[in-house]
Protein backbone atom coordinates (compact mmCIF):
# COMPACT_ATOMS: atom_id res chain seq x y z
CA UNK A 1 0.00 0.00 0.00
CA UNK A 2 1.72 3.14 -1.12
CA UNK A 3 1.44 5.69 2.18
CA UNK A 4 -0.28 9.01 1.65
CA UNK A 5 1.12 12.07 1.28
CA UNK A 6 0.89 14.90 3.33
CA UNK A 7 -2.42 16.64 3.80
CA UNK A 8 -2.81 19.69 0.25
CA UNK A 9 -4.74 22.08 2.78
CA UNK A 10 -4.91 21.97 6.49
CA UNK A 11 -7.86 24.58 7.98
CA UNK A 12 -6.67 24.65 11.58
CA UNK A 13 -8.33 28.06 12.12
CA UNK A 14 -11.86 25.68 12.95
CA UNK A 15 -13.08 22.29 13.98
CA UNK A 16 -14.50 19.48 11.93
CA UNK A 17 -17.52 19.72 9.99
CA UNK A 18 -21.30 19.27 10.62
CA UNK A 19 -23.07 17.09 8.52
CA UNK A 20 -24.71 20.15 6.32
CA UNK A 21 -20.79 21.29 5.51
CA UNK A 22 -19.76 17.86 4.89
CA UNK A 23 -22.66 17.69 2.01
CA UNK A 24 -21.67 21.60 1.00
CA UNK A 25 -18.05 20.12 0.66
CA UNK A 26 -19.34 16.67 -1.83
CA UNK A 27 -21.61 18.96 -3.44
CA UNK A 28 -18.35 21.43 -4.51
CA UNK A 29 -17.12 18.35 -6.14
CA UNK A 30 -19.67 17.53 -7.90
CA UNK A 31 -19.17 18.07 -11.83
CA UNK A 32 -21.53 20.94 -13.45
CA UNK A 33 -24.31 19.02 -15.57
CA UNK A 34 -23.50 15.27 -13.82
CA UNK A 35 -26.30 13.06 -13.46
CA UNK A 36 -26.16 11.65 -9.51
CA UNK A 37 -28.04 9.53 -7.04
CA UNK A 38 -27.96 10.50 -3.16
CA UNK A 39 -27.81 7.45 -0.88
CA UNK A 40 -30.37 7.01 1.99
CA UNK A 41 -29.53 8.92 4.96
CA UNK A 42 -26.74 12.06 5.44
CA UNK A 43 -26.07 12.16 1.46
CA UNK A 44 -29.63 13.54 0.96
CA UNK A 45 -28.50 16.79 2.69
CA UNK A 46 -26.06 17.04 -0.80
CA UNK A 47 -29.71 18.25 -2.86
CA UNK A 48 -29.96 21.26 -0.53
CA UNK A 49 -26.02 22.55 -1.56
CA UNK A 50 -26.09 22.39 -5.48
CA UNK A 51 -25.68 26.04 -6.52
CA UNK A 52 -28.05 27.43 -8.68
CA UNK A 53 -27.68 26.87 -12.50
CA UNK A 54 -25.18 23.98 -11.91
CA UNK A 55 -27.00 22.03 -14.51
CA UNK A 56 -26.81 18.88 -12.09
CA UNK A 57 -29.72 16.14 -12.36
CA UNK A 58 -30.63 14.22 -9.79
CA UNK A 59 -31.83 10.61 -9.57
CA UNK A 60 -33.22 8.83 -6.70
CA UNK A 61 -33.83 4.73 -6.63
CA UNK A 62 -37.57 5.33 -6.50
CA UNK A 63 -37.95 6.46 -10.10
CA UNK A 64 -37.48 10.09 -10.57
CA UNK A 65 -34.83 12.68 -12.14
CA UNK A 66 -34.48 16.48 -11.70
CA UNK A 67 -35.68 16.29 -7.53
CA UNK A 68 -34.63 19.37 -6.05
CA UNK A 69 -33.96 20.46 -2.34
CA UNK A 70 -35.49 18.63 0.32
CA UNK A 71 -39.17 20.05 0.80
CA UNK A 72 -40.44 21.96 3.67
CA UNK A 73 -43.75 23.23 5.18
CA UNK A 74 -46.49 23.86 2.74
CA UNK A 75 -44.36 22.78 -0.27
CA UNK A 76 -44.34 18.94 1.56
CA UNK A 77 -46.06 16.36 -0.71
CA UNK A 78 -46.52 13.00 0.66
CA UNK A 79 -46.87 11.17 -2.58
CA UNK A 80 -43.47 13.19 -3.51
CA UNK A 81 -40.27 11.98 -1.65
CA UNK A 82 -36.86 10.49 -2.27
CA UNK A 83 -35.90 6.60 -1.72
CA UNK A 84 -35.40 7.54 2.06
CA UNK A 85 -39.07 8.37 2.04
CA UNK A 86 -37.95 11.97 3.00
CA UNK A 87 -40.41 14.89 1.24
CA UNK A 88 -38.56 16.54 -1.71
CA UNK A 89 -39.35 18.83 -4.22
CA UNK A 90 -38.69 18.61 -8.14
CA UNK A 91 -37.34 20.65 -10.81
CA UNK A 92 -38.46 22.16 -13.94
CA UNK A 93 -38.53 19.29 -16.40
CA UNK A 94 -39.02 16.43 -13.39
CA UNK A 95 -39.66 13.09 -15.14
CA UNK A 96 -40.86 9.38 -13.40
CA UNK A 97 -40.47 5.94 -13.93
CA UNK A 98 -41.19 2.73 -12.98
CA UNK A 99 -38.45 1.18 -10.41
CA UNK A 100 -37.02 -1.41 -12.70
CA UNK A 101 -36.48 1.42 -15.05
CA UNK A 102 -34.54 3.53 -12.52
CA UNK A 103 -32.06 -0.12 -11.47
CA UNK A 104 -31.73 -0.08 -15.26
CA UNK A 105 -30.08 3.54 -15.06
CA UNK A 106 -28.29 2.78 -12.30
CA UNK A 107 -26.42 -0.78 -13.73
CA UNK A 108 -26.26 0.66 -16.82
CA UNK A 109 -23.61 3.04 -16.31
CA UNK A 110 -25.77 6.27 -17.02
CA UNK A 111 -24.95 7.76 -13.33
CA UNK A 112 -21.65 10.42 -13.63
CA UNK A 113 -21.49 10.12 -9.48
CA UNK A 114 -23.03 8.89 -6.66
CA UNK A 115 -23.11 9.35 -3.39
CA UNK A 116 -23.34 6.84 -0.33
CA UNK A 117 -22.83 6.23 3.41
CA UNK A 118 -20.62 3.74 4.50
CA UNK A 119 -19.64 1.74 7.85
CA UNK A 120 -15.88 1.07 7.02
CA UNK A 121 -14.16 2.48 3.58
CA UNK A 122 -10.70 0.41 2.72
CA UNK A 123 -7.61 1.96 1.58
CA UNK A 124 -8.25 0.07 -1.90
CA UNK A 125 -11.99 1.33 -1.96
CA UNK A 126 -13.74 -1.56 -1.22
CA UNK A 127 -17.20 -0.26 0.20
CA UNK A 128 -19.04 -1.63 3.23
CA UNK A 129 -22.53 -0.42 3.87
CA UNK A 130 -25.09 -3.04 4.16
CA UNK A 131 -24.38 -4.74 7.36
CA UNK A 132 -22.34 -4.29 10.13
CA UNK A 133 -22.34 -8.29 10.73
CA UNK A 134 -23.59 -7.89 14.28
CA UNK A 135 -26.38 -10.69 15.05
CA UNK A 136 -29.28 -8.06 15.73
CA UNK A 137 -28.35 -5.65 13.05
CA UNK A 138 -30.89 -5.91 10.08
CA UNK A 139 -29.37 -5.61 7.03
CA UNK A 140 -30.07 -2.89 4.51
CA UNK A 141 -28.16 -3.63 0.96
CA UNK A 142 -30.79 -1.92 -0.81
CA UNK A 143 -29.56 -0.03 -4.04
CA UNK A 144 -26.45 0.57 -3.00
CA UNK A 145 -24.61 -2.65 -4.83
CA UNK A 146 -26.10 -1.33 -7.80
CA UNK A 147 -25.16 2.00 -7.43
CA UNK A 148 -21.62 1.10 -6.02
CA UNK A 149 -20.61 -0.48 -9.42
CA UNK A 150 -22.99 0.94 -11.88
CA UNK A 151 -21.80 4.93 -10.81
CA UNK A 152 -18.73 6.18 -12.41
CA UNK A 153 -17.68 8.11 -9.44
CA UNK A 154 -18.68 7.12 -5.97
CA UNK A 155 -18.46 9.55 -3.12
CA UNK A 156 -18.89 8.40 0.44
CA UNK A 157 -19.70 10.85 2.91
CA UNK A 158 -19.58 9.55 6.54
CA UNK A 159 -17.97 10.59 10.09
CA UNK A 160 -13.79 9.42 10.45
CA UNK A 161 -14.12 7.56 13.68
CA UNK A 162 -17.06 5.32 14.92
CA UNK A 163 -18.95 5.93 18.57
CA UNK A 164 -15.97 3.55 20.12
CA UNK A 165 -13.25 5.80 18.71
CA UNK A 166 -12.61 3.11 15.52
CA UNK A 167 -11.53 4.14 12.16
CA UNK A 168 -13.77 3.79 9.56
CA UNK A 169 -11.13 4.16 6.86
CA UNK A 170 -9.67 1.18 7.15
CA UNK A 171 -6.77 -1.16 5.40
CA UNK A 172 -9.44 -3.51 4.98
CA UNK A 173 -13.02 -3.76 5.54
CA UNK A 174 -14.17 -5.98 8.21
CA UNK A 175 -17.91 -6.01 7.67
CA UNK A 176 -19.61 -7.38 4.62
CA UNK A 177 -18.31 -6.17 1.42
CA UNK A 178 -21.26 -3.83 -1.11
CA UNK A 179 -18.62 -3.31 -3.85
CA UNK A 180 -14.68 -4.00 -4.50
CA UNK A 181 -12.62 -1.08 -5.25
CA UNK A 182 -15.65 1.30 -6.39
CA UNK A 183 -14.94 4.12 -4.25
CA UNK A 184 -13.06 7.38 -5.35
CA UNK A 185 -13.72 10.06 -2.54
CA UNK A 186 -14.12 9.73 0.83
CA UNK A 187 -15.95 13.01 2.84
CA UNK A 188 -15.63 13.31 6.19
CA UNK A 189 -16.05 15.41 9.36
CA UNK A 190 -12.57 16.06 9.83
CA UNK A 191 -10.90 15.39 6.48
CA UNK A 192 -11.01 14.71 2.62
CA UNK A 193 -9.59 11.28 1.16
CA UNK A 194 -8.52 10.01 -2.36
CA UNK A 195 -8.51 6.10 -2.30
CA UNK A 196 -8.07 3.57 -4.92
CA UNK A 197 -5.68 1.23 -5.85
CA UNK A 198 -2.75 3.25 -4.76
CA UNK A 199 -3.84 3.59 -1.67
CA UNK A 200 -4.76 6.83 0.95
CA UNK A 201 -4.16 10.66 -0.17
CA UNK A 202 -5.19 13.17 2.43
CA UNK A 203 -6.79 16.00 0.36
CA UNK A 204 -7.75 18.45 3.10
CA UNK A 205 -8.32 18.56 7.06
CA UNK A 206 -10.68 20.40 9.12
CA UNK A 207 -9.34 20.89 13.14
CA UNK A 208 -6.66 18.60 12.62
CA UNK A 209 -3.52 18.40 11.34
CA UNK A 210 -2.09 15.32 8.99
CA UNK A 211 0.43 13.79 11.66
CA UNK A 212 -2.76 13.76 14.71
CA UNK A 213 -4.43 11.80 11.42
CA UNK A 214 -1.67 9.36 11.08
CA UNK A 215 -1.53 9.02 14.58
CA UNK A 216 -4.99 7.23 14.56
CA UNK A 217 -5.38 5.69 10.99
CA UNK A 218 -3.12 2.68 9.70
CA UNK A 219 -3.82 3.49 6.43
CA UNK A 220 -1.45 6.94 6.15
Amino acid sequence: MTASTRARVEHLDRGPLGRDEIAARVARDIPRGAYVNLGIGQPTLVADHLPAGSGVVLHTENGMLHMGPAAHGADVDPDLTNAGKVPVTELPGASYFHHADSFAMMRGGHLDVCVLGAFQVSARGDLANWHTGAPDAIPAVGGAMDLAIGAKSVFVMMTLFAKDGTPKLVADCSYPLTGVGCVDRVYTDVATFAVGADGVRVLETFGTTYDDLAARLDVL
